[in-house]
């Protein structure tokens, strides 16, 4: 599989890429070591779930951005399971990225391919970290910080990237931050192979927030879940966007 012959459908609007997470992490760890050595832009890999889906509705700016991507996972159990009512070819699982870097990491602990993990606080940060070495123990971490900086130091952190050159570069700004950052930065860190959005990644990989048990990832309900977790911050926003996403989904996909 290469990044130009990849499958996608249209769910909601979006390009999504039709590949399962096995294979999206083969695609990503084989088109990384492909790019070493080419001073090429990144191959662009973001995700799209419920919140995304509703805010590109809304925001064409937002929508233009997502465009702008090589490759959209579906990171939402119910674009999976309405994916075979209204496409031709239907999703066959969710691509979580907290799910997904574990793939990718096996992989790349055997392909020797290296990591830089950009956001979460500084202490989030290294705990993300510091588990991955000792979960992958021979996967190469090329760098990683903090994504807390100011616009003025923004600069300096692309080239510190661009100068390490990392295989992979995981990015957990949140929606739509990481996005804004990948439009203004991607053609000056030539030299990385693949840029990967992770929205909170760095909160599940370092322990400060857990997943929902598998049967409710597995019906579509791990967003009920992180509403009991979080009911002030999220269930405004679950309520408002699953709503628009559903019927982005139903009116917009083929």
């Amino acid at each position: 599989m290469t990044a130009k012959s990849e499958p996608t459908t249209t769910i909601g609007g979006l390009p999504i890429t039709a590949l399962g997470k096995k294979e999206s992490a083969r695609l990503l760890v084989d088109t990384a070591l492909q790019a070493r050595g080419q001073g090429q832009r990144p191959y662009y890999s973001t995700s799209a779930n419920g919140q995304v889906i509703a805010l590109a509705r809304n925001d064409a700016a937002f929508r233009e951005l997502l465009t702008q991507a090589d490759q959209i996972h579906p990171d939402g159990m119910p674009m999976v399971i309405l994916s075979g009512v209204v496409s031709q070819i239907p999703l066959r699982e969710r691509v979580a990225t907290t799910d997904l870097i574990h793939d990718v990491a096996s992989l790349s602990e055997v392909d020797g391919v290296s990591f830089y993990f950009l956001g979460g606080t500084a202490e989030v940060n290294n705990a993300a970290v510091e588990r991955m070495k000792q979960t992958y123990p021979k996967l190469v971490v090329a760098g990683a910080r903090s994504g807390y900086f100011t616009p003025e130091e923004e600069a300096g952190v692309v080239d510190e990237i661009a100068r390490l050159r990392p295989d992979i570069l995981w990015i957990g700004l949140g929606v739509p931050l990481e996005q804004r950052f990948v439009a203004r930065n991607i053609d000056r860190l030539k030299g990385v192979g693949v840029i990967k959005t992770s929205g909170g990644l760095f909160d599940f990989l370092s322990g400060r927030n857990s997943r929902a048990p598998q049967w409710m990832q597995a019906a579509g309900l791990e967003w009920v879940y992180r509403i009991m977790l979080e009911p002030r911050r999220l269930l405004g926003r679950y309520l408002t966007t699953n709503f628009v996403a559903m019927w982005q989904i139903m009116r917009h996909s083929r």
